[in-house]
């Protein structure tokens, strides 16, 4: 069995708090904020900056990840914006972590970074607009009002920040291992099932 997760999932979906729940039940470190710790260290950007990153991706986003791969084989002749070294900081924190054969690593594309790395799981958790909207509301403390637009700018960035940076399109089936709709199940559930997932899934 591998204990190397990466978990994507929709703005209100619970996703990080399953991925917290995974890690507990695995015994392995959690990768949330801490990336964004390891981030600001590594790059020296502020932590401003590194925060707000995947939420600021417009689609004019032209740079990729195989562009952070080429760069750290020297191949990159001009200089990089403030975007682009922040994808590349944040791609070799999640390489680095990724060399340790264990972890949960929450968002900032770690399912296609690491997808050539053996073992790896990549799971996508989404929920239906309504209860994700409710859960902004009970949980994150948004406004009513404005709950279903902070939804869907989330998932807007998200998904521009990934296919711009990936190459690939963000909550396809295809990306992922297993996906789970966590409005029809409890988050320790759903923790319980990937867990379940990852024991007895074979590994190539």
């Amino acid at each position: 069995m591998k204990k190397l997760v990466t978990i994507s999932r929709e703005y209100g979906s619970g996703g990080r708090i399953v991925g917290r729940l995974i890690a507990e039940k695995l015994g392995v470190p959690f990768y949330d904020k801490e990336i964004i710790d390891m981030a600001v260290e590594k790059s020296g950007l502020s932590r401003e900056i590194v925060e707000t990153a995947e939420l600021r991706a417009k689609s004019s986003f032209s740079y990729s990840l195989s562009s952070a791969m080429n760069f750290g084989e020297g191949m990159m002749s001009e200089p990089v914006s403030v975007n682009e070294k922040l994808f590349i900081t944040q791609f070799d924190v999640i390489n680095q972590i990724g060399d340790t054969g264990e972890g949960v690593i929450v968002g900032r594309c770690a399912d296609c970074i690491l997808k050539d790395m053996p073992g790896v799981t990549n799971i996508f958790i989404y929920a239906e607009l309504a209860d994700r909207i409710k859960r902004c509301i009970d949980t994150y403390g948004i406004p009513e009002e404005k709950a279903k637009e902070t939804v869907m700018t989330y998932d807007k960035a998200r998904a521009n920040y990934y296919n711009y940076h990936t190459c690939q399109k963000w909550g396809h089936f295809s990306n992922y291992n297993l996906a789970i709709n966590s409005s029809y199940i409890s988050e320790e559930q759903a923790a319980n099932l990937i867990v379940e997932y990852i024991n007895t899934r074979s590994y190539k």
